[in-house]
């Protein structure tokens, strides 16, 4: 049975030691996948959906993406918090410039 993006995402962190950069995630889990090119481009959007909506997965600083089991609760609401603020304040720098 062929295993979905998100699956092969989990174990590709899973046998990683830590936090990886979304586009390296991604790399790996499209080369595990067997994707063309074609694929490879086509499928990205869902992956980053995909991979926002699983609980198991955790956003971290500068698109980095980590196992929230590997986290504790209190260290996922910091994150989480933080990059709240940064959206926010890049929201507010960008309708600053619009102004």
């Amino acid at each position: 049975m062929k295993k979905s993006m998100i699956e092969v995402a989990y174990q590709v962190l899973t046998n990683n030691d830590g936090a990886m950069p979304f586009v390296d995630l991604w790399k790996d889990v499209s080369q595990e996948m067997g994707f063309s090119q074609t694929q490879f481009e086509d499928n990205i959007a869902q992956f980053y959906t995909d991979l926002s909506l699983d609980g198991r997965f955790l956003n971290m600083s500068q698109n980095t993406w980590d196992l929230r089991s590997r986290h504790t609760y209190s260290e996922s609401v910091m994150i989480l918090s933080q990059l709240t603020r940064m959206m926010k304040k890049k929201k507010n720098q960008k309708s600053l410039k619009m102004d």
